[in-house]
């Protein structure tokens, strides 16, 4: 996206063709600034951000400004960066949802009796959302924390929650879909992907081996609700120096079970469930 003119406002009008007349883009605007920020480029200068967002480096200035003055964004003259205060943005959510909480002891659980790290996940769009984390007692090289975000076609955890969709909005997805190669083994063919989604509804689990990053070998199990639809999806990750493609595959009973209690869980809470997002 290219800003238009030395203003912010001219880039693209209040109410522009296929947005609602009630579209704020100041607001869209601020809000891609804050998501510009990254484990990989924790700190940007204006310059930078007005680069990577599509504004003009005034415009970029004043949003930045206006997030200093909230709270939000501090610097020191040449740097910008997060503060801690944006973490407020996304524990209002995360504090309303059932499944973190009710997953947390389960995988707990699991990580002590198979000795792998664990993860829970919703789908967001086209990407899964990591919501709840148990480290294992291995180094892992993926750097995984809650709030991260995969693409879901590259993910155990994600094609769990994509074979979970209902078949129009599936199709949807992979009409949309960009898939870029990851790794050498990743699936990007769209009909391959549909293929494996099937197998994996079949199956009632995903494995990605190598797909994501070299090295990582993943499998998921899906949570339902009490209505039978998947609304999270859980996993256990390692090294294919620690366990095979085989081991991992030995391993999906007990995932599964743990997603069966998870979802014994959710059946009881009183507070809402989690669901996808497409």
């Amino acid at each position: 996206m290219t800003a238009a003119g030395p203003d912010v406002a001219a880039a693209e009008p209040e109410g522009a063709p296929g947005r609602s007349r009630d579209f704020v883009q100041s607001l869209e605007r601020g809000l891609a600034i804050i998501r510009v920020f990254s484990a990989d480029t924790p700190s940007l200068t204006v310059t930078e951000i007005a680069a990577r967002t599509g504004l003009t480096r005034a415009a970029a200035r004043r949003f930045l400004l206006t997030l200093i003055d909230l709270g939000y964004v501090a610097t020191d003259g040449r740097y910008y960066e997060l503060t801690p205060r944006v973490l407020e943005l996304g524990y209002s959510y995360l504090s309303a949802l059932s499944f973190p909480e009710v997953a947390l002891p389960h995988l707990e659980r699991l990580v002590t009796e198979v000795e792998e790290a664990s993860e829970g996940s919703i789908l967001d769009g086209g990407d899964v959302v990591y919501v709840v984390r148990v480290p294992g007692p291995a180094l892992m090289t993926i750097s995984v924390n809650v709030g991260a975000r995969m693409p879901a076609y590259a993910t155990a955890m994600g094609r769990v929650l994509l074979a979970g969709l209902p078949d129009d909005a599936l199709e949807r997805y992979l009409q949309h879909v960009e898939m870029t190669a990851l790794q050498p083994r990743t699936i990007t063919d769209p009909a391959a992907l549909r293929t494996e989604l099937l197998r994996v509804r079949d199956d009632g689990y995903a494995m990605v081996d190598q797909e994501l990053e070299e090295g990582l070998i993943a499998v998921a199990a899906p949570v339902y609700d009490r209505s039978d639809r998947v609304v999270a999806a859980v996993n256990l990750s390692t090294h294919v120096g620690r366990r095979s493609a085989q081991d991992m595959r030995d391993l999906v009973p007990a995932l599964q079970r743990t997603a069966e209690q998870i979802r014994t869980g959710l059946s009881g809470s009183v507070r809402r469930s989690v669901g996808p997002r497409v």
